[in-house]
């Protein structure tokens, strides 16, 4: 058995793309679009892990998602965890669970879904403003 992808349902192609794509910092790898199922398919990965990746779904027809925190969430595992949420946060996205820790924060895409940022190797030594930010949200 081989892991493949995770599926995600979007409501909003490229304000998705500007999420996972332009703030996380994934890679697109392929795209498929169906003209007769009217859909559309973007396969997405970290830089380096093309193995592992996320299939964003893009209903044509206007569908209306909820309950992406029932989904649980995506974990990436990051080199710099204060230097990813701060671009994140400069991208215009929340940090709902900031990594006062050095070690783990949370962000959502713009449908809901629970992103977990992990830092790789040791935690980072707390650093302002993160270790006194309070979280946001749920998460």
């Amino acid at each position: 058995m081989k892991y493949l992808h995770t599926m995600v349902r979007v409501k909003d192609i490229d304000e998705s793309l500007r999420f996972y794509r332009d703030a996380l910092g994934l890679v697109e790898s392929h795209r498929k679009e169906n003209d007769k199922g009217r859909f559309t398919l973007v396969f997405l990965h970290a830089p380096g892990d093309e193995d592992a990746k996320v299939e964003l779904t893009y209903n044509w027809d206007p569908e209306e998602y909820s309950g992406g925190r029932n989904f649980g969430h995506l974990a990436y595992e990051v080199d710099d965890i204060y230097a990813t949420c701060q671009h994140i946060q400069d991208q215009g996205h929340t940090i709902h669970r900031p990594p006062r820790d050095g070690w783990m924060a949370f962000v959502k895409s713009p449908d809901g879904i629970s992103i977990e940022l992990l830092q790789k190797g040791e935690r980072k030594a707390p650093q302002e403003p993160w270790a006194s930010m309070e979280n946001t949200g749920t998460w």
